[in-house]
Formats: C-alpha cells, structure tokens, sequence
C-alpha cells in the first residue's frame, strides 16, 4: 500500500487532490499535514499532522521526522509555499519528491521572468513592466496605457493584484501593500488582457507531456472581496477543447523547461483578438478542482502518483482528455455539482 504525505492537505487543492486519490481504485494509506489543526478535520486522510510553516527554518527536518515516523514513501506539497522549499531540499528528503527540476520551480514562481521567457520564444504574452520605484509606472504608463494589471511577481490567487486605471491608483495600491508588516512583494504592471480566463492542466514526464485539460473558469469564489474581481478559486468552470490553448500551452512549458517532469498548470487569458495568453504556470502542483477533471474520467492526481512510484499507466490521450461542455459547479456549504452542458435542471419563466 503506497503511503503519501501531502502537505497542505487542509486547503481546498490539498482536499481536491486526496479526494481524486480515493477515488481511484488503489487503497492508499494517506497522511494529511497542515499548519492548522483545524482544517486538518476535513481531508480524508489516515494520519493527520501538525506541521511549521515552510518559513520556519527547522519544517525539513520536521518533515523528515513524520516521514520516518509513518513510514512515508512520497511526498506531495500543494501549496506553492512548500513546493518551493521541498524543491530546494530535495536531496534532503527522505521520500519521493515528483517535482520539476529547482530551476524550473525558481522561473514559474516568477511571473515576470515567466513571461520575459515567453516573449523570447514568441510565444504570445502580455506586455510587462517590472516596477520597481514611482517612475517604472510612468514607464508602464507609456508602455501599456489604461487600464493595465497591477500584481505581485510571486503568489497564487491573484495575489496583490488590482486593475489599473490611472498613475493613482497605482502609486496608492503599491504604496498600501509596502506599508503593511512583512510584505516586501515585487509588483509587476501587465497588459489587460479582456478574454476568456483558462485554466491548462497537464502532468508530464521527461520533456512529454502525458495528459492534459483545459477549462475556463467561468464565476469566482466572493469576487466581489478582491479588487480585481478575480480571486482564481472558480466556483463554475466548464472544459473546453481548443487546439490554440493546446498547443500554446505546451510551448510555455518547453520553454521554460524541455525535460519538463511532474505537474504543470498553465494559466492564460485570451488578448482582445481571442488569442490565449499565458500569465502563469503553477509547477509542481495541482490547480485548486483537480478533482473536477478526477470525476470526469480523468484522474491526474493519480497517474501522476503512478508516475512518481515508476508504475506503468494506461495509454491517455495528451489533450482534450475529457469532453468539452462538462460544467463544475461548486461553493461554501454547497455540494460540488458536475453537470453536462443542456442538462440543465432548472427553468427559464
């Protein structure tokens, strides 16, 4: 019985991958660790662990200790966080640590330098600034126009970003997040991009790509809580099956990284003439509904546990793995709802 430590297991994306690995066929033995005793109650897991923050300076040392004590022989890090740390201590760990290479993990989590890649490999991507002091946003300013994307280079969920419609604006939001205690985020200005937000999802291995999905993301968890209006926790989204979303997708993660192993999940957003644009990878990990895609007949999470264990898997189509128009419909205190597109139960009076 294979026996996984996933970390971050108490989040929404640490639930979504545990739930898509009990809805394989395999019994597993799984290991829930989080920072919070509290959400720790919700994963379906065997053994639940309180663990340091990744910040803390003994959390690898910490995470060797439960490895030894359960007996683990593979870890997953969900949030972005522990990714980055496990990544750089991955001689260190006692235990399988399916990741892309450090390099790649370092690139990914750097918007801008993300995009700089793009934009040498013509691969179509939003115009950027980097800014660094008030005159990089006159330069945005010259560069970009109105309205334009304020956002942190580093972070999930649309972190620090806000839409940009004036030099103000700007210098204020820039200015609130520096004042605050322990932020020190570099900010990067971006082209506005108004199309349809998707979500690539894809696991590979050794420079192939084994399977993949696309989908847009549709509505968003309490948008009106962001300033963007846009938090990156769908609350619908629906498959689509693009062959322009494919292949640019692919491109993104070849070059950054050619040998590219593990999971990549690729955001985009379509420029006003509908081309999808990327604007992220999200390496290492899974996007928050993996396990949309898992009871849709495509189980990620789990081939890439295979993968990881050097099992042999079924042969998977490498894109549009699912059909196009299965809608995932999801909120606080709601039941997580698939739905074909035209089954629709309700009426229009």
């Amino acid at each position: 019985m294979k026996r996984i430590i996933v970390t971050g297991s108490g989040g929404p994306a640490g639930i979504n991958f545990v739930n898509s690995l009990r809805y394989s066929k395999e019994k597993m033995h799984l290991i829930g660790a989080d920072v919070n005793k509290y959400h720790l109650e919700w994963p379906d897991v065997d053994e639940r662990y309180i663990v340091p923050n990744f910040t803390d300076p003994n959390y690898i040392d910490k995470l060797n200790e439960l490895i030894e004590k359960t007996g683990a022989e593979m870890v997953h890090p969900q949030p972005d966080g522990d990714v980055r740390v496990i990544s750089e201590n991955r001689e260190k760990i006692n235990a399988i640590t399916f990741l892309p290479a450090k390099q790649t993990i370092r690139i990914c989590q750097d918007k801008f330098e993300s995009a700089k890649i793009w934009e040498k490999n013509s691969i179509p991507v939003a115009k950027s600034v980097l800014i660094k002091d008030v005159y990089d946003l006159e330069e945005a300013e010259n560069t970009l126009g109105y309205p334009y994307w304020l956002r942190a280079t580093v972070g999930f969920s649309s972190r620090g970003s806000t839409l940009v419609e004036n030099i103000d604006v700007a210098k204020h939001w820039i200015g609130y997040w520096r004042a605050r205690k322990n932020v020190d985020w570099t900010f990067m200005a971006q082209e506005y991009l108004p199309g349809q937000i998707i979500a690539f999802q894809s696991i590979w291995k050794d420079g192939e790509i084994i399977t993949s999905q696309a989908r847009v993301r549709l509505e968003y968890l309490y948008p009106y809580l962001a300033p963007s209006g846009i938090t990156n926790t769908p609350t619908v989204a629906v498959t689509i099956n693009r062959d322009d979303v494919n292949r640019i997708a692919t491109e993104c993660v070849l070059a950054i990284d050619p040998r590219a192993t593990g999971v990549f999940c690729v955001d985009l957003r379509e420029n006003k003439n509908s081309v999808p644009c990327p604007t992220e990878i999200n390496a290492g990990r899974f996007f928050t509904t993996s396990f949309f895609f898992a009871r849709a007949g495509i189980n990620m999470s789990y081939y890439y546990v295979n993968l990881a264990y050097g099992e042999t898997i079924p042969n998977l189509p490498k894109y549009n793995a699912l059909p196009a128009g299965l809608y995932w419909i999801r909120h606080i205190d709601a039941p997580t709802i698939l739905r074909k597109e035209g089954q629709w139960r309700s009426v229009t009076i």
